[in-house]
């Protein structure tokens, strides 16, 4: 259990729990941007005038790859039930000019570096003479910057100490949040968390139980997830492990599995393939779901009455858990109890968190990626 809203039952093995609990109170003596960025005590780069200028907009574009667009994505797609307000994020180059049918469009254009090339493109592409725009970039002269300064944009600063994938709870992700109606402080749960001896264990004994896994060999990480509003939060999570991991012919190869579909493609192998896998189940208890038609249920199949979606997939989901526990699968269990605000800064900072400390147990540095840098240089030599 890590508090009333999520309800963890964590991998059986129990490793290297001492070391843990040694460095994440070195990691939290820290206190470097990243981890202040999970606190009330961080400041957002921008101003409540800001938001008060955007507030009665209701369409926007979100324009960023990797960290700055995944961790807006999350949000959105877990909270969109109390989202009343429209988003579309362009984070890939398409084949095919996306066309929103709205006129008023507000562009929300997001890149550390200001220099990213997929996000120069689209923002050529896609922003018109007529649109608003955002930028949230560093505080220098990069090429967003001047785009920016030339269309007479809002320039928001991104926090040059902050990496992209670790950037959701400083304004990367809480400006769109904001934007979408939320309120940023409600994310922020760190000063809480720290204090909560059951999110300490479980984050704990997790970061010790997956490194001993790591030693075992056992390098994907396949998340089981069961929730479709919580596929954006796995590709952010995706993003998280592998590039803060991917480091010195180690790391954790994230897969993301959804169910209950691939009971029907690759269970198969999870159960009875190769043994270097270990899992993430992931359920979300929702209120409000499709229930069954009792009189068009054959009688054959009466057990199928008076039961709803929701009813269906958690079933689906314990008796994939017990045969896991028969065939001595490793894996840990996540039930969400409650969707909000909270309950999802909560589950940023468990993995920033949990990611940090992995790469000091494995000795890597957590916040850069030299190997992408290169492909980034080789594309640019290409284009000259």
């Amino acid at each position: 259990m890590l508090n009333s809203r999520i309800n963890l039952i964590n991998f059986k093995i129990k490793k290297n729990t001492a070391r843990a609990k040694s460095i994440l109170k070195n990691t939290i003596k820290e206190n470097n941007q990243v981890i202040l960025s999970l606190s009330n005590q961080y400041q957002n780069s921008y101003s409540s005038r800001l938001i008060k200028k955007f507030q009665k907009n209701l369409n926007f574009r979100l324009i960023g790859m990797g960290g700055s667009s995944l961790g807006a994505q999350s949000i959105y797609d877990f909270l969109k039930h109390k989202i009343k307000k429209n988003f579309f994020f362009i984070d890939n180059l398409q084949a095919i000019k996306t066309k929103i049918k709205k006129k008023k469009i507000t562009n929300l254009v997001i890149s550390k570096s200001g220099n990213t090339v997929e996000t120069i493109v689209n923002s050529n592409i896609f922003i018109k003479k007529e649109d608003k725009n955002i930028f949230i970039t560093e505080n220098k002269k990069n090429y967003l910057f001047n785009l920016a300064e030339k269309l007479k944009a809002e320039i928001v600063h991104h926090n040059n100490f902050i990496g992209g994938r670790y950037s959701v709870l400083s304004e990367v992700g809480m400006l769109p949040a904001e934007l979408m109606g939320l309120n940023s402080d409600n994310f922020r749960q760190f000063n809480s968390l720290i204090k909560n001896k059951n999110f300490l264990n479980a984050l704990t004994s997790s970061v010790g139980s997956t490194f001993y896994l790591i030693n075992k060999k056992k390098f994907n990480s396949v998340i089981i997830n069961y929730d479709e509003k919580s596929e954006s939060l796995f590709k952010w999570y995706q993003q998280l492990i592998a590039e803060s991991l991917g480091k010195n012919k180690t790391g954790i190869l994230p897969i993301i599995s959804k169910m209950p579909k691939d009971n029907h493609s690759v269970m198969q192998l999870y159960l009875d393939g190769f043994k270097n896998n270990f899992f993430t189940f992931f359920y979300v208890h929702e209120k409000n779901s499709n229930k069954i038609v009792n009189s068009k249920i054959l009688h054959t199949n009466n057990y199928l009455k008076n039961k709803n979606i929701s009813d269906i997939i958690y079933a689906q989901k314990k008796a994939t858990e017990k045969v896991f526990i028969k065939k001595k699968i490793p894996f840990r269990s996540f039930e969400i109890k409650k969707r909000d605000e909270k309950t999802l800064g909560e589950l940023f900072s468990f993995f920033i968190l949990e990611t940090i400390m992995l790469a000091k147990l494995l000795n890597l540095n957590p916040f850069n990626q030299p190997a992408v840098e290169l492909i980034k240089k080789e594309t640019k030599n290409i284009l000259l």
